[in-house]
């Protein structure tokens, strides 16, 4: 199977798709930071990882000054588009490790869904510096699970991918412990203060809607033009021989610490 290199950065080749179908994160989580730490529009704020801003708006409308920073030049150009009314935003187009800020200038530094892309000793000891004592780091990510109520869909699509992605499917859905692990990075980095939570929901799709969705992974982008055609239509097919539509269900992690 012929791939693109560097996953980190398909997602700049379908910033449309992306942001149209990509979700967004919940109110609780949002009310959680707040709780956290109060935003306000004499704080600092910095989103590492910004994409086309599924992230963002609950945090610029806080009024706060937000900086955003983006690998992607598409990606970047895109964030800088949607949010062009706000005068407090500005975003960076460069790696988060080429980010260059004094230390101790933010208020709250957060990263959704992209965290992981950053290897962790540069991307934690990073954090740490330019967070203000008493700043919280906030990373938090969706996780979906597969259909839990059309076992059928679930049966073919292991054929499938067995087929053209072996070995990408499966997994069990995404646990506490899982949000507990990731929390507990931030010990050997000195913040404290450490805590999690898990939020739940679920959305539905019909089977084009699906593959349009599974269009924005990275890893499915990687997959050649002709060769992932063929493999989203046989997940239509399956789809729409078992009802026409499919539900996902999402868990959102959110770990939260401070820098002392």
């Amino acid at each position: 199977m012929s791939v693109i290199k560097g996953l980190g950065n398909t997602f700049n080749l379908v910033c449309i798709e992306y942001d149209k179908w990509r979700p967004t994160y919940v109110k609780a989580l949002y009310d959680d930071i707040f709780d956290a730490k109060e935003i306000n529009s004499s704080s600092n704020v910095l989103e590492v990882g910004i994409g086309t801003g599924q992230a963002t708006l609950p945090i610029i409308e806080t009024g706060c000054k937000l900086t955003a920073i983006e690998l992607g030049d598409k990606l970047a150009e895109f964030s800088r588009y949607k949010f062009k009314d706000y005068e407090n935003f500005k975003v960076e187009n460069l790696a988060f490790q080429e980010f260059e800020y004094p230390s101790n200038s933010f208020d709250i530094i957060y990263s959704a869904t992209a965290f992981h892309w950053i290897p962790e000793e540069i991307g934690y000891t990073k954090v740490f510096d330019m967070l203000k004592s008493g700043g919280i780091f906030a990373r938090f990510a969706n996780h979906p699970f597969k259909d839990k109520i059309r076992n059928n869909i679930n049966i073919e699509f292991e054929k499938i991918y067995a087929k053209y992605m072996p070995g990408a499917l499966g997994g069990e859905e995404y646990s506490e412990e899982n949000a507990q692990n990731i929390a507990n990075i931030a010990f050997k980095y000195g913040f404290i203060d450490i805590s999690y939570r898990l939020y739940h929901r679920t959305r539905n799709f019909t089977a084009k809607e699906y593959t349009l969705l599974l269009g924005t992974y990275s890893d499915h982008i990687a997959i050649e033009e002709k060769t992932r055609r063929k493999f989203f239509g046989e997940i239509e097919e399956v789809i729409n021989d078992n009802g026409g539509i499919i539900t996902i269900y999402d868990t959102i992690d959110l770990q939260l610490a401070r820098k002392p």
